[in-house]
């Protein structure tokens, strides 16, 4: 797939590019409004671009009505016939491009059987738990053989529990999966455990990509930083020290020179109530706490002051520090924890 969306919409403009080799999963991430379904829509013919192109396999397809794509799409809340059954609704695709109505039927019922549904072959939509339901939209969406499929948060609707089973069979199905693969979501888990490939995209444009283990260790933006969980920063490097563009100065293990990023997790920051003598980290400011929320089995504390950021501890080193909005405290974190590197 090579593609550049250019759409215009009263004041926003989407313009991103994209490209995905045959076998490839996508994932478009990025905060709402941040154009994700606007691309998708684009993708899929229902929104018409301004300007860009689009080719699937080498065919131009900006032109091509929706219905004439080969392009699959499963919608966040399924779209299921609900007069239809399991069956009809996965055989409906395979009809519509002429397939005889046995044969069909035939197809559908391999689907759902790889799909683990072969037994809710007749039931009707609101027979089926959230899970069932978007496996077989799925399985509607893979019957007609695509050679792009769409995914517009398959998971937003399902219960934490039936997530993690379905984002895990999704996983699997993707995997097996031999065109292109585009999943929107703004859950950064669903995009780390499905994609091999993140396109962060923010007002519309597209503000990094790469591997989610590259977005990981060096986001670019704070938006990705709070997805990933990192204390995020620009400056100044000047050899093992960051000047940063606003606040104090960060001592890293990396020796760099001119811009920079500096990143470090909220685990790697140790809080005191009073200003701690002989510590061994490098790096000290006095903070004070604005706020604290549970967060996981942990509590993260946001801090203001010297260097606002994200500390993170233990309910019992919160409870024995006395923390409290208000409160002052020291903030440490030793150069090693620490991640600088190039702007």
């Amino acid at each position: 797939m090579d593609a550049h969306l250019v759409v215009d919409r009263g004041a926003f403009r989407l313009d991103v590019t994209v490209h995905a080799a045959p076998g490839e999963v996508l994932a478009l991430l990025g905060p709402n409004g941040a154009g994700k379904t606007t691309a998708l829509r684009a993708l899929a013919g229902l929104t018409p671009l301004t300007d860009g192109h689009l080719r699937l396999d080498g065919t131009p397809l900006a032109h091509t009505p929706p219905e004439s794509r080969p392009v699959g799409v499963v919608f966040q809340d399924y779209l299921l016939f609900p007069h239809l059954s399991a069956l009809d609704n996965v055989a409906f695709g395979p009809r519509c491009q002429g397939v005889r109505k046995a044969e069909a039927r035939a197809q559908a019922a391999t689907w759902l059987d790889r799909m683990g549904l072969a037994a809710h072959a007749g039931a009707k939509p609101r027979d089926l738990s959230g899970g069932q339901a978007q496996r077989v939209a799925l399985a509607r969406a893979l019957a007609t053989r695509p050679r792009l499929l769409l995914l517009d948060e398959p998971l937003a609707a399902l219960d934490a529990r039936t997530r993690l089973e379905v984002r895990a069979q999704l996983r699997r199905h993707l995997a097996e999966f031999e065109a292109v693969s585009v999943l929107v979501t703004h859950d950064p888990l669903d995009a780390m455990v499905l994609a091999d490939r993140l396109v962060v995209v923010e007002h519309g444009r597209v503000v990094q990509q790469g591997t989610p283990a590259d977005i990981a260790r060096r986001p670019r933006t704070d938006y990705i930083a709070r997805l990933v969980g990192l204390n995020l920063y620009r400056g100044q490097a000047a050899g093992h020290t960051v000047r940063l563009d606003t606040g104090p100065s960060v001592t890293t293990t990396e020796e760099l020179s001119g811009p920079v990023f500096v990143a470090f997790p909220p685990s790697a920051v140790t809080l005191f109530r009073d200003r701690p003598s002989g510590a061994s980290a490098r790096n000290l400011w006095r903070c004070e706490v604005a706020g604290l929320e549970t967060h996981g089995d942990q509590i993260r504390a946001d801090l203001t002051g010297e260097l606002p950021l994200a500390a993170d501890l233990t309910t019992a080193a919160a409870a024995e520090l006395g923390l409290h909005p208000g409160a002052p405290v020291w903030a440490t974190v030793k150069a090693t924890q620490t991640h600088a590197y190039p702007d």
